[in-house]
């Protein structure tokens, strides 16, 4: 199994598949790569080096203690895009994985990135505060972080079956398998890693670093998106990044790397041939 060690010795598990101009997909929460698995076939399949790894504590790599938040998590994608010595990097981060691009680019600019693509990312802010007046309060997070410790079995199985994949909404169909899948990535993740994570995702301010953003952005996102509304995540992004490019989803969830993975594999492959 391919892995890079960080600095703090820390073992970052990730898959490399195909060959060509370089790819990298970052994850959401609480999943791993195995999430992304639909689009990167797709793009190693259509003549792109296609990588996603396992964010420290979720899926393969080692399950620390510390590093629970983005500027580890945004060095440790540096120190995989280093050691494979990536170029011309597209860097692609749906939801808490579109933050770790955001302060990727924020802290280690773009001397290695010719593109980047936010689907249904965090960024720019995700929390209620003064000078965040549209953000989501945070309650809803201690709420999340309360079911996380009480039970974080069943509030991935309620994710899974409700707000992730809009299946509270009416005519909502996904299946059993894919359901099944969120949760056995959620559970793969450590405990503390997971928990604390749920403040990364959701307290970090990525607004400076979006204005750091200076390649081709493609910002992709659902209108009824439940988890990282539309309104706080996509638009405010698209319209944060200079000469970003907005795509979205009419009616479509938070998890459409699942619900729509074809049609967003067909726009991810149009964005890369853009280049």
């Amino acid at each position: 199994m391919p892995f890079v060690t960080t600095t703090d010795g820390t073992r970052i598990y990730y898959k490399d598949w195909g060959a060509g101009r370089p790819v990298v997909l970052s994850h959401g929460w609480p999943l791993n790569s195995d999430s992304w698995e639909a689009q990167q076939l797709f793009l190693a399949e259509h003549g792109y080096r296609a990588i996603a790894h396992d964010r420290r504590g979720h899926g393969r790599s080692t399950q620390t203690w510390n590093g629970n938040e983005m500027d580890t998590y945004a060095d440790d994608l540096a120190a995989l895009i280093e050691a494979l010595d990536l170029r011309d990097v597209t860097l692609i981060g749906f939801s808490t994985g579109g933050g770790e691009v955001a302060r990727y680019i924020g802290r280690h600019g773009t001397a290695r990135v010719a593109q980047a693509v936010l689907v249904s990312a965090v960024p720019p802010f995700m929390l209620h505060t003064d000078d965040n007046p549209g953000g989501v309060p945070i309650e809803v997070f201690d709420g999340i972080r309360a079911g996380s410790a009480a039970d974080r079995s069943q509030l991935y199985r309620d994710l899974a079956d409700g707000p992730f994949f809009g299946l509270n909404r009416p005519g909502a169909s996904v299946s059993q398998g894919t359901r099944d899948a969120f949760w056995r990535q959620g559970l793969q993740a450590g405990h503390r890693n997971a928990y604390e994570s749920i403040a990364a995702f959701s307290a970090t301010d990525f607004r400076a670093d979006l204005d750091a953003f200076d390649v081709p952005t493609l910002v992709v996102h659902g209108d009824d998106d439940q988890v990282v509304p539309f309104e706080v995540g996509g638009k405010a992004s698209a319209a944060r990044i200079k000469g970003a490019t907005l795509t979205v989803y009419a009616g479509a969830p938070h998890g459409i790397t699942d619900t729509h993975k074809q049609q967003l594999s067909d726009d991810l492959l149009a964005f890369l041939r853009s280049f």
